[in-house]
């Protein structure tokens, strides 16, 4: 899947799963894949064991989500992205509102 409609920093909607109707923003995107990890969205625990330099215990951390699982957001709600090119600029665009993105 080698569409870029999500960037790094983008705050999306998800629409399906455990965590339908949560929003965050995107930390990493993984474009080969089709998955994003979403600061505070598909949580789970991890054991971590103790280090000499560290304490352990169970640390929660974002697990990657699927593409089709997420919509970008315009004023809180969700939107669909159109690719529209400008003078050999590839530029996203709201299909509702048609503002550039």
């Amino acid at each position: 899947m080698s569409t870029k409609k999500f960037k790094k920093g983008d705050i999306v909607l998800v629409t399906a799963g455990r965590d339908k109707g949560k929003s965050g923003k995107i930390t990493k995107i993984n474009q080969n894949a089709g998955t994003a990890i979403v600061e505070g969205v598909a949580l789970y625990k991890r054991h971590i064991k103790p280090t000499q330099n560290s304490a352990g215990g169970m640390k929660s951390i974002e697990r990657a989500i699927s593409f089709a699982k997420i919509a970008l957001t315009e004023d809180g709600k969700a939107i669909r992205i159109g690719l529209k090119r400008d003078n050999n600029k590839t530029v996203r665009i709201s299909k509702k509102t048609g503002k550039s993105i």
